[in-house]
């Protein structure tokens, strides 16, 4: 892939502390136990400080789990997570994980080359969607103007395991989430809030769906209509997604609500 127009310019980078960005995702557990312990075998985070419901990376916290026994099931026509997108540091910690995924019998449920990322996708056992996935270099993704144009093409998985150098060993520090993928009700709904509300450029369009980012980034969030087309607000007594928390110090303390009841705070 070649910039158009000749850009070679690197935006600025999308996880500095003083930038705008994903801190972490807090689920809903039915089964906390399971949960965590999937997230620990299959991803290879870590618990902080010994704790099995706060999960991460290095010392970086990426997922809380919140015990909620008496949850009703997720259920995937309702609005809410669509995936939590684990960003790994580079292609060869996305390869490592590639072939340390047979050996646990992680299924994938899809894979794909965006043209700006190389991404793998699975889901929980709580049926919460998760992708995994590393940046090709921001130099090279096709933009013009604010947008940054994305494509959904096979991914040559071999290729990607032939870029493992070495074998999986847990996530690496560096690892941090890159986006949350949501389903809502409507687009026009949830583009006055991400643009609005959060101050987000919208970077792509789809049939369906709307990308959103900061920073230059392609995108820090995304909702689609797939499968909740006209959904309402979501059951709040529902397993899944319990809020998004995001880092951005100037905002700290405050929260914000989408029309969909899905919770963004600032941390």
């Amino acid at each position: 892939m070649t910039p158009r127009g000749g850009r070679t310019t690197r935006p600025p980078l999308f996880h500095e502390d003083e930038m705008t960005a994903i801190s972490h995702v807090a689920l809903l557990a039915r089964h906390l136990p399971g949960l965590s312990a999937f997230y620990q075998t299959a991803l290879g985070l870590r618990p902080l400080a010994g704790d099995e419901t706060r999960l991460g990376a290095g010392n970086k916290l990426l997922l809380e789990l919140r015990p909620a026994p008496g949850a009703a099931p997720h259920d995937p026509r309702q609005a809410g997570l669509f995936h939590t997108a684990f960003l790994l540091p580079d292609r060869a910690a996305l390869g490592r994980w590639l072939r340390h995924a047979p050996a646990r019998g992680i299924r994938l449920s899809g894979a794909a080359d965006h043209g700006v990322s190389e991404a793998l996708y699975l889901d929980d056992p709580e049926g919460n969607g998760i992708e995994i996935y590393h940046d090709r270099d921001p130099a090279l993704w096709p933009r013009e103007g604010d947008r940054i144009a994305m494509t959904t093409e096979r991914l040559d998985l071999a290729a990607l395991a032939a870029s493992a150098d070495a074998p999986w060993h847990g996530a690496p520090p560096g690892t941090v989430i890159g986006h949350v993928h949501l389903q809502v009700g409507d687009l026009a709904a949830a583009d006055a809030f991400f643009g609005g509300r959060l101050g987000m450029t919208r970077t792509f369009d789809a049939p369906g769906g709307a990308w959103y980012g900061w920073n230059g980034y392609h995108h820090h969030l995304a909702g689609n209509i797939w499968n909740s087309r006209g959904a309402g607000p979501r059951n709040p007594d529902m397993a899944g997604l319990a809020e998004v928390a995001l880092a951005d110090a100037a905002r700290s303390g405050q929260s914000l609500t989408d029309p969909w009841g899905t919770r963004f705070r600032f941390a």
